[in-house]
């Protein structure tokens, strides 16, 4: 399929091959690379009122230099920048043409969405516990090697089983998910991730891998029987408020949700996600994640006696006792995007962002402006 002439396409963002306004008009428009389904809001929506108290200036230093407000939005390439303190917005800006209305593509920060979705599954009884076998739930993977690999070595990214990330080399094993995505044909992806060889004991080693997320959605579909978007909608999307519809990558018309990449939502409704994570999974009064869960998701862990920073498909912050960004933790894409939760300050922060490679460090450590904003609030 052929997006408009004005945008690019999925091989050049993964290239990062874009120039700058291609690369942002296709960021806002990901819903035209692919076939989508929507991921319905509800009738009621969870207000955002706007603080009393603003973030007044935040100046700070990263990588040795000084830095502000202004620095950040600018160096970081950031599109879209909210900052909510205990459910109210303290900070609100948009760049580069994107608007409150702007439907702006997740890359990876979706996969803690889909972790999320195995959490409310398990709550909801249509998965028998953590601890069991993804393929008691994706019998289609019996027999690879994913054959033992529990479901919480899933969402650790410790299944044992071969990946390579590199984004930009045309070989590597998320390169070759792409291009069964582009191919459109149904389980072409599970295709792909069904032959891949072990590489470790499960539980040994730790692998970030977009494949990994892919099986994740596809064992909720499995198991709750429905779309990945129609779940999300029906116990989170609508429940909770967000205020607009967000749409989702599809492997093939009508076929699985991309686990891993692919969901586009607006700057307010990723921040309104953060918050009902930070509430630890209540929407509208009911419990839809297990009681723990966010907690459980967001704690490093010890793989092969190695300290890994990543829980449930979330990022805990690196950050020492009495620091600002302590017990916080982010769902992470590439070109910039973030939502970081800070449960001991009752801060959400949502960084839309546009930097021109997919491995691209950010110029300023997100870490490091979001610790100097958490300190500018009290």
């Amino acid at each position: 399929m052929s997006p408009p002439a004005s945008l690019g396409t999925v091989r050049e963002i993964y290239d990062g091959a874009l120039t700058s306004d291609i690369q942002v008009d296709t960021f806002r428009n990901g819903d035209q690379l692919f076939p989508v389904r929507v991921v319905k809001h509800g009738a009621r929506v969870q207000p955002l009122p706007h603080a009393r108290d603003k973030l007044a200036a935040v100046e700070f230093s990263s990588r040795g230099k000084r830095y502000d407000l202004v620095d950040y939005l600018a160096l970081n390439r950031v599109t879209g920048l909210l900052i909510l303190k205990q459910g109210e917005i303290v900070f609100e800006d948009y760049e580069l043409g994107n608007t409150g209305a702007t439907r702006w593509m997740s890359m990876s920060l979706v996969k803690s969405i889909t972790a999320s979705l195995v959490g409310a599954a398990i709550h909801d009884g249509y998965i028998e516990s953590i601890e069991a076998d993804v393929t008691k739930y994706l019998p289609r993977l019996a027999g690879s090697a994913y054959e033992g690999v529990s479901i919480e070595r899933l969402l650790h990214m410790t299944s044992g089983v071969r990946w390579d990330e590199t984004y930009t080399n045309p070989q590597s094993d998320r390169r070759r998910m792409l291009e069964a995505q582009i191919s459109q044909r149904p389980g072409a992806i599970l295709d792909l991730i069904s032959s891949l060889p072990r590489a470790s004991l499960p539980g040994a080693v730790w692998n970030y891998s977009t494949g990994e997320t892919h099986v994740a959605g596809a064992l909720v579909a499995a198991a709750v029987g429905r779309p990945l978007s129609d779940y999300l909608s029906d116990r989170i999307w609508a429940k909770f408020g967000m205020e607009c519809d967000a749409t989702w990558w599809l492997e093939a018309p009508n076929g699985l949700e991309i686990g891993g990449s692919g969901l586009s939502a607006t700057l307010r409704d990723y921040g309104r996600f953060g918050l009902f994570l930070l509430g630890g999974g209540i929407a509208a009064g009911e419990r839809v994640l297990p009681s723990g869960w966010f907690e459980q998701a967001s704690k490093p862990q010890t793989v092969g006696g190695i300290a890994v920073n990543y829980g449930y498909m979330l990022w805990p912050v690196a950050a020492g006792a009495g620091s600002p960004n302590e017990t916080a933790s982010q769902a992470i894409g590439i070109f910039g995007q973030h939502l970081y939760m800070n449960p001991k300050q009752q801060v959400v922060i949502v960084v839309l962002a546009a930097l021109p490679k997919p491995s691209d460090s950010a110029p300023i450590l997100d870490e490091d402006f979001f610790a100097a904003a958490v300190t500018a609030l009290g």
